[in-house]
């Protein structure tokens, strides 16, 4: 049925006209007549083909040379099969393809007087015979139009139904996640950051009332604040993008850093991780100053990730080795750590979501993460491609210590 839509689509009355008129040349030339075709037949059937292609756009006005054709006919050759088809053919493309009603039953009204015209002089019953004629010469093609012009319009409103109903749930979504957003940046704002802010302001108080302090116990106050101060600037930023996305969708500080800054914002990472207690020895790569934006913020929060597992789950016993080497375009990042803080390998520490969150960072640059237990800590590395919009060319090697298959439990 596919090519039965296809035969009466508006974009193919060209093809729909080439049809009709080869049909008509058969039916002139093969099938088999009382008489062989006039000189007059051949002419108005010429005439009624080329007026058919050449009017293939204009439905009304091919209707109307049709009709004259066909009067002419009626008077001139006793056989007008071809032209009467030519303008049953042409009635039926106004009605599929007129704008107004009201040129639909004009038309009609035309190709039907223009029928009767064969009847003047005839008997009442040859009258009557001609009347009943006109279902099949103007009744089918004026129905059959109204049909396919119905089907169309129904399938367009359906479109237009499928449309409209695809926005409003995208509306729906897009308010929804909104509403979820408010909720979020609310609690941010008024638990997290309310804490956050507290302890900071305490801190402050005890680093002026206490001038007595050890200088070691004075520069854990000041790391602290610090931290705290630097933790709740990215709570004002998050909070900004939670109640505003589109506001703040231009800032690359949200999502990037300068690519000269990382190798700094990296070693700040690390002499974070060995105030704490943690021995980190650190491998980087001189390269990494010219990592686009993107790879470096990844980079960057990878790195400060796992350290900071490092020193929850491995205790501050542990050796931390950092490498980041940049090969090919590629980054190759890893920390690894030799202990567990008198935690045995492949106990669940907590239920936090860590990895899971570095998993989802590297993963929408194009990589893959990996995460496990070796025979002296617990290592986790990845290779970010050289291009976010491609998948990574370097697989990952897996660790030979750690089964294929095994999950083993990813620290917060």
């Amino acid at each position: 049925m596919r090519w039965l839509g296809r035969l009466f689509d508006l974009r193919d009355t060209l093809v729909r006209m080439l049809l009709l008129d080869l049909s008509g040349l058969c039916y002139l030339l093969v099938v088999p007549h009382a008489h062989a075709a006039t000189a007059t037949q051949w002419i108005l059937a010429v005439l009624a083909f080329a007026g058919a292609l050449a009017t293939h756009r204009r439905p009304v006005v091919n209707l109307v040379i049709q009709a004259a054709l066909l009067a002419v006919a009626i008077g001139l050759v006793d056989d007008f099969t071809i032209n009467q088809v030519g303008a049953s053919w042409a009635l039926l493309e106004v009605t599929m393809r007129a704008h107004r009603p009201r040129v639909i039953w004009l038309t009609t009204a035309l190709l039907v007087v223009v029928d009767l015209t064969d009847s003047i002089g005839d008997t009442l019953s040859q009258v009557a015979s001609g009347v009943v004629g006109l279902a099949l010469e103007v009744g089918v093609p004026v129905l059959l139009g109204l049909v396919i012009r119905t089907n169309r319009e129904l399938s367009r409103q359906s479109v237009e139904r499928a449309v409209a109903e695809q926005r409003q749930h995208a509306s729906e979504s897009r308010a929804a996640r909104a509403d979820e957003r408010s909720a979020i940046a609310r609690e941010l704002h008024d638990v997290v950051a309310h804490h956050v802010a507290s302890m900071v302001l305490r801190v402050g108080v005890a680093r002026h009332v206490l001038t007595d302090l050890d200088p070691r116990v004075g520069e854990v106050f000041d790391d602290v604040h610090g931290t705290g101060t630097a933790a709740l600037a990215e709570l004002r930023r998050l909070v900004a993008v939670l109640r505003n996305p589109d506001g703040v969708r231009g800032d690359a500080a949200l999502t990037a850093i300068e690519p000269s800054a990382l190798p700094a914002a990296i070693g700040a990472s690390i002499d974070r991780a060995r105030q704490a207690g943690v021995t980190v020895e650190a491998d980087l790569d001189p390269a990494i100053g010219s990592l686009d934006a993107v790879r470096g913020m990844a980079v960057l929060r990878l790195t400060q990730e796992a350290l900071t597992n490092v020193a929850k789950h491995a205790g501050t016993s542990a050796l931390a080795r950092l490498v980041v080497a940049v090969r090919d375009g590629c980054v190759h990042w890893e920390v690894a750590d030799t202990g567990y803080g008198g935690v045995p390998a492949g106990v669940p520490t907590g239920g936090g979501h860590g990895i899971t969150g570095m998993r989802e960072r590297v993963e929408v640059l194009g990589g893959r993460l990996e995460a496990g237990p070796t025979p002296t800590g617990w290592r986790v590395r990845t290779v970010l491609p050289a291009s976010a919009a491609e998948p990574s060319g370097h697989s990952v090697p897996r660790d030979r210590t750690a089964p294929a298959g095994s999950t083993a439990p990813e620290p917060a």
